[in-house]
């Protein structure tokens, strides 16, 4: 008999996405979407409608044991919702689904991106017709983030192509919070003689060494576990699209690492954040940063 799968529902803040969805992937879900709360239209209040600045992640587990894993889950909302003031923690449900009805739902959420003028994004299943001087990078979600398609993540590829398409495009690049590794596999694609990948997360650093095979860029991509304070200096463009907190956090090691005359990207910050991480970062550059947003989301891009 077949082990059925189960389509796992929570409701989390959008700043705690990228977390809970590593989280549910080291928990072994296959897969996870994320449903977003229509914000740009005018309806009746449904008492069923996710809270204001909410979102539900949908998880698919292979499971013969609902019972065990919604307790799993329910646990870590638990262990996770302290860090988040506004997380109006509620429990996880189930729905038992066809592997087939997941797998397809799945897919239906994600489509070739175009950033840029050159470099496209585009899942495993999809057929894109490329122009001539296109740069398609293939990846498949293996995580909420890091897919193209969340507003982050879009910002900072949006950056990277910039940075790319200028006189003097980066030879040396570290991503920092590789996650899915997109921006490192982006920024080889693009062109950089070097990229170091760096992430906390060995789910993460097993995903990326994947993609990277599949995009053919495990020459030029270094994946690595160690501290940023560990790693080398001297990079041309430093990626860190990780939580508001982080990137304040590690303020020195990020600036310390730059090359001079580099850039420093900056995203995973919440709009309502953007003047917690400027007050950090600043006053330890010349000139005031090139801010883009996204959605509810900001990009900060400096130079040294």
């Amino acid at each position: 008999m077949m082990t059925p799968w189960i389509e796992i529902l929570v409701t989390v803040p959008a700043a705690a996405i990228d977390l809970v969805t590593s989280e549910l992937v080291l928990l072994g879900s296959a897969g996870v979407t994320v449903e977003e709360r229509a914000l740009d239209t005018f309806i009746p209040p449904d008492p069923n409608e996710l809270p204001e600045g909410e979102q539900q992640l949908k998880a698919y587990f292979e499971c013969d044991d609902t019972a065990s894993l919604l307790g799993e889950v329910d646990a870590l909302m638990q262990r996770l919702a302290p860090f988040y003031p506004d997380w109006r923690t509620v429990s996880a449900q189930a729905v038992e689904v066809g592997a087939q009805d997941w797998a397809q739902g799945w897919k239906q959420h994600f489509s070739a991106v175009r950033i840029g003028h050159h470099l496209v994004v585009r899942p495993s299943w999809e057929e894109f017709a490329a122009q001539e001087d296109d740069i398609v990078v293939v990846l498949d979600p293996g995580m909420a983030f890091g897919t193209g398609t969340h507003g982050t993540t879009r910002l900072c590829l949006e950056a990277v192509a910039e940075a790319f398409d200028s006189a003097e495009p980066p030879r040396r690049v570290l991503d920092v919070g590789t996650g899915s590794g997109i921006l490192a596999i982006a920024a080889a694609a693009l062109g950089a003689e070097r990229v170091l990948a760096c992430d906390i997360e060995e789910q993460a650093l097993l995903t990326s060494r994947e993609n990277c095979e599949v995009n053919h860029v495990e020459q030029t991509v270094e994946l690595t576990g160690a501290p940023l304070e560990e790693l080398d200096v001297g990079f041309d463009l430093i990626l860190a699209n990780i939580l508001a907190e982080e990137n304040v956090r590690l303020a020195d090691p990020l600036i310390e690492r730059l090359a001079p005359g580099a850039l420093l990207v900056l995203s995973g910050i919440l709009q309502e954040k953007e003047g917690f991480v400027r007050q950090a970062f600043d006053g330890r550059f010349a000139q005031p940063p090139q801010i883009t947003h996204r959605e509810e989301w900001s990009c900060l891009v400096y130079r040294r």
